[in-house]
């Protein structure tokens, strides 16, 4: 990708982020006014086991078949096609797992019957998800962000409208009917997604039955990408599953109120976290517009262009985490009365705003990573991340500092993973 490309290429999805952003936030406004903290608590408690879930049925095909189709040597069609029957065999296996295990993570690991259903939910939009995290592979290779962008200001748009027409109708009809609900609407947004998607494929090639039939060396291809990547992401999905499990078990054992630690993580992970990830849609922008670059720039050994494509990715992600931060520090009041009617977790705020620099620029180091096949590197700094933040986690919560315990895992999990990505970056491309 030419420079001129790359900058329109980030440009657009900066924008386009930007505006999905805005639709997202003003979905969270929407819906957490509408169904108060105590449903967003229980909400939150099953959002980590959905995260891990989609990570094990996408299984990393998307950022190979992005990588794969950028490095423009293979025939595309059949690389998309043959990993299809894959793909859903995947997910045909995890959606048998969640029907199987859904009784066990709601009533015994997360100790609330009430998540059973919005559990087994899940199982359901899974498929849909895959479906079109893998178009958006492909158009992400062939460098056409601009599909991304329409895709999805379009699902948010939608998914607004299906909430704002829902939520009052399942309120009425309960706790467990409105989680459900809240789970289910992905359904209608993600084949919304899928739609718009689907105009921007190419039609001038007929699809035959054979086309299906894995090849070989595509296979092979994808799974040296696809393993390490999705083993990445599921080491952090794993430990975002694990997070409500053990807080919640160590907790209740130390005597705290089980509403107390429902509506704590609510307050953290509903109303805190999407707070300081807002920034985070200008760096996963940066880092999706730079993996296929650097992959067809590492490919033919222009190291140099490379090393400043990183450069840029960091500058960029960096300056506009630092401006957002400082607009976090300096007017939480406001943001959290404003946005989400509530003054609840300011002091939590406070305490990860600065920690959340560092957050920041991961994405686009990992995405680095991944472009220049170092996606092994990755993920042991990822695993070694996430296993600090389990045991400091435990021990932490042991303490008796409540939910502080997950605040404290999770700031040493993010300022070890983003060094340690660093010092690899640099050292790797040293040597070139």
């Amino acid at each position: 990708m030419k420079k001129s490309n790359f900058i329109k290429a980030t440009l657009i999805l900066v924008v386009g982020g930007a505006i999905t952003k805005v639709l997202g936030m003003f979905i969270k406004i929407v819906m957490t006014r509408m169904i108060g903290t105590a449903i967003i608590g229980k909400y939150m408690l099953i959002m980590p086991s959905f995260m891990l879930l989609i990570s094990l049925t996408q299984f990393g095909f998307p950022v190979a078949i992005s990588k794969l189709v950028g490095e423009k040597t293979r025939n595309n069609k059949k690389l998309v096609l043959s990993i299809i029957p894959m793909s859903l065999a995947i997910n045909v296996l995890v959606i048998l797992a969640v029907f199987l295990l859904a009784p066990i993570l709601s009533n015994f690991l997360l100790k609330d019957s009430d998540l059973y259903l919005p559990i087994l939910a899940i199982a359901f939009v899974l498929p849909f998800i895959s479906i079109s995290s893998i178009i958006r592979g492909y158009l992400f290779g062939k460098e056409k962000v601009f599909p991304q962008v329409l895709s999805n200001i379009i699902e948010d748009i939608v998914r607004l409208v299906v909430l704002m027409i829902g939520i009052p109708y399942f309120l009425k009809q309960g706790i467990v009917a409105t989680i459900t609900f809240l789970v289910l609407s992905n359904i209608i947004s993600e084949l919304v997604s899928i739609m718009i998607l689907m105009i921007f494929v190419p039609k001038n090639s007929k699809i035959k039955k054979e086309d299906f039939k894995p090849i070989k060396s595509n296979v092979k291809d994808v799974l040296n990408i696809s393993i390490p990547s999705t083993s990445t992401r599921f080491i952090g999905s794993i430990s975002y599953f694990l997070e409500p499990i053990i807080l919640t078990n160590t907790l209740l054992s130390l005597g705290y109120d089980k509403n107390f630690i429902t509506t704590e993580y609510g307050v953290l992970n509903g109303y805190i976290i999407p707070l300081l990830l807002m920034p985070s849609f200008f760096t996963g922008a940066i880092s999706q517009a730079i993996i296929p670059s650097i992959s067809h720039n590492f490919v033919k050994k222009q190291y140099s262009i490379v090393k400043k494509k990183i450069k840029q990715a960091l500058l960029f992600s960096f300056s506009i985490g630092f401006i957002l931060t400082i607009l976090f520090m300096l007017f939480p009041e406001f943001l959290l009365k404003n946005i989400y009617d509530t003054q609840l977790g300011i002091n939590y705020l406070y305490f990860l705003a600065p920690v959340f620099i560092l957050f920041y620029i991961q994405s686009p180091l990992t995405g680095s990573m991944q472009a220049m096949g170092k996606s092994k590197e990755a993920m042991k700094g990822t695993l070694h991340g996430t296993i600090i933040k389990l045991v400091i986690l435990y021990v932490a919560s042991s303490l008796k500092i409540g939910i502080w315990g997950l605040i404290l895992a999770m700031s040493i999990n993010i300022i070890y993973v983003t060094f340690h990505h660093l010092f690899y970056t640099i050292k790797f491309l040293k040597t070139k």
